[in-house]
């Protein structure tokens, strides 16, 4: 009787096949949705003046229903370990957490909000799985580019900071340039392009150097993207690899050509003999 009603839970809450299924997620969403709106209206003043109460209420009533739901997934979930330390099962006790410490440190209640990762349920909900590939190649493609883009990152981490030692150099003081990570703080906003302003060169040198650091910036913000853009693209081709005609060898580029253009062999009959 126990392990039928765990499975009947198990059912509704972890897979969204069923109707049930289904409804408890949409459910779930509209009310962390409902629950991070709470949180938000919280931080305005005008708000929280007038409906602070209501809200506090509402939050305590969504985290003690979260809590509760947690606890029955550990409970019905096979391997309660594996779903604790998997990315929802964490997600889940991000949550619920913020409340509890919130009661020793008041502030971190805002950080409610970040329940709202569990709305990412909405993938299994809507059963994207036609994206599984292309979200798998382009994690691939991070991967395979994590030494490049190290690389990179190390190489700006040190042209930042001796353009920021150069500019220390350079200024006053008065310019804002306090000291060196300050200007580093500079050279980091000048190079990507933000330019907030709130330090300035005031030198004929620091002012060219400046300018020569905006334009690199331009150049430098592509790098990365080329990276990964070539390494997805390599990806998808390792996935996908272009078929060639049986008998001119010419590869076909249009993936649904039912024959080469080269010299107009039909290709279905190079698919067939490829599945055979």
């Amino acid at each position: 009787m126990k392990t039928s009603l765990k499975k009947r839970i198990y059912k509704i809450i972890f897979e969204s096949k069923t109707a049930a299924g289904q409804l408890y997620d949409i459910m779930l969403i509209i009310s962390i949705l409902t629950s991070v709106t709470c949180v938000m209206l919280q931080t305005v003043a005008s708000i929280q003046l007038q409906f602070g109460k209501l809200l506090s209420i509402t939050e305590i009533f969504f985290t003690a229903i979260y809590t509760l739901e947690y606890i029955i997934r550990l409970w019905c979930a096979p391997k309660p370990a594996k779903y604790a330390k998997s990315f929802f099962g964490i997600v889940d006790l991000l949550g619920v957490l913020p409340t509890y410490i919130s009661i020793i440190y008041p502030n971190m209640r805002f950080l409610q909000a970040i329940r709202i990762l569990r709305t990412l349920r909405i993938f299994q909900i809507l059963r994207l799985t036609k994206y599984e590939q292309d979200a798998n190649d382009l994690i691939q493609a991070f991967h395979s580019s994590r030494r490049k883009i190290t690389i990179f990152l190390l190489t700006i981490l040190a042209l930042v900071v001796i353009l920021g030692s150069v500019m220390f150099m350079i200024e006053d003081a008065d310019a804002g340039f306090t000291n060196i990570p300050i200007s580093i703080y500079w050279a980091i906003v000048t190079l990507t392009t933000v330019g907030y302003g709130d330090i300035a060169p005031t030198t004929p040198l620091g002012q060219s150097i400046a300018s020569l650091i905006m334009i690199m910036g331009y150049c430098i913000i592509a790098v990365p993207t080329g990276i990964v853009t070539v390494q997805f693209a390599e990806e998808k081709k390792n996935h996908n690899p272009k078929q060639k005609c049986n008998n001119c060898n010419k590869e076909i580029s249009e993936p649904n050509a039912n024959y080469c253009s080269n010299c107009g062999n039909a290709i279905q009959q190079n698919k067939q003999q490829n599945h055979t």
